[in-house]
């Protein structure tokens, strides 16, 4: 929702197209220059910092629902989803912390004590993993910021999306052992310490430096290329890239990289 007309409709009639009670929430993880971050935006009713997120269209998937909530805040499609957990404890509504005055005079719409957005809902969190190089940020009617924030200065979130936030990341690090990633986050070749780098950024501790390529070489995944880079006078490391038909098939069976 970009104007103001579109969120009268969204107060007013809302519940004709959405599930009321069910949410999307979305933690976007992001890689660049050997960093981690996280995707937020910053709510202008509350001013607080979020993870992005919406309601369930009727008619709509939970990952067609996640995938558009990234898409329309990243610019980009089919991004690598994952469900982790699923949150609905009393209290976490977004509008427990409502100003009702406060958007009245924003935006001349009066919400009512039982007004649908009112009721407690559900919210499923999914995960997803973007290269920030090739995204387009773009906040909303209900945003007046979209930022990346690098994941050890992440601002204290609302509602109970810090809770959300450890249980992302927790989840993140641990299907980053069964499901590959990187083919859209690195060069189409690289060498094997750049992949090294990128999965130590990710999991977020040491990896055996020989071990940890080594065993994605064995699976198949990586390819070494007759290929080398020139960094003069030093050895020159060879370039390897991913194998397409391993790296698909892994995405859906899983494997085991640790």
């Amino acid at each position: 929702m970009k104007s103001l007309s579109e969120l009268q409709h969204f107060f007013e009639s809302g519940y004709l197209d959405h599930l009321p009670n069910l949410t999307i929430d979305c933690a976007i993880f992001g890689y660049h220059d050997h960093q981690l971050k996280l995707l937020l935006v910053k709510n202008k009713i509350i001013a607080d910092w979020c993870l992005p997120g919406g309601f369930v269209k009727r008619g709509e998937g939970l990952d067609e629902a996640a995938g558009r909530i990234t898409d329309e805040r990243t610019g980009i499609n089919n991004l690598f989803l994952k469900q982790f957990k699923t949150f609905g404890d009393p209290g976490r509504n977004f509008y427990e912390k409502f100003d009702k005055q406060n958007f009245l005079e924003l935006t001349d719409i009066k919400i009512d004590d039982d007004h649908w957005l009112l009721q407690q809902t559900v919210s499923v969190g999914f995960y997803a993993i973007t290269d920030i190089s090739n995204t387009n940020l773009e906040a909303d009617i209900f945003s007046n910021e979209c930022a990346w924030f690098p994941i050890d200065e992440v601002p204290k979130l609302a509602f109970d999306h810090d809770e959300m936030l450890r249980e992302a990341l927790l989840t993140m690090r641990i299907h980053l052992y069964h499901f590959p990633i990187g083919k859209n986050m690195l060069p189409e070749k690289f060498t094997l310490k750049e992949i090294h780098l990128f999965y130590e950024t990710m999991i977020g501790k040491k990896l055996n430096a020989s071990n940890f390529p080594n065993k994605l070489i064995s699976l198949g995944l990586l390819e070494k290329l007759d290929e080398k880079r020139n960094i003069g006078a030093h050895r020159s490391p060879t370039f390897y890239k991913f194998n397409t038909e391993v790296y698909d098939r892994a995405l859906k069976e899983g494997v085991v990289l640790a």
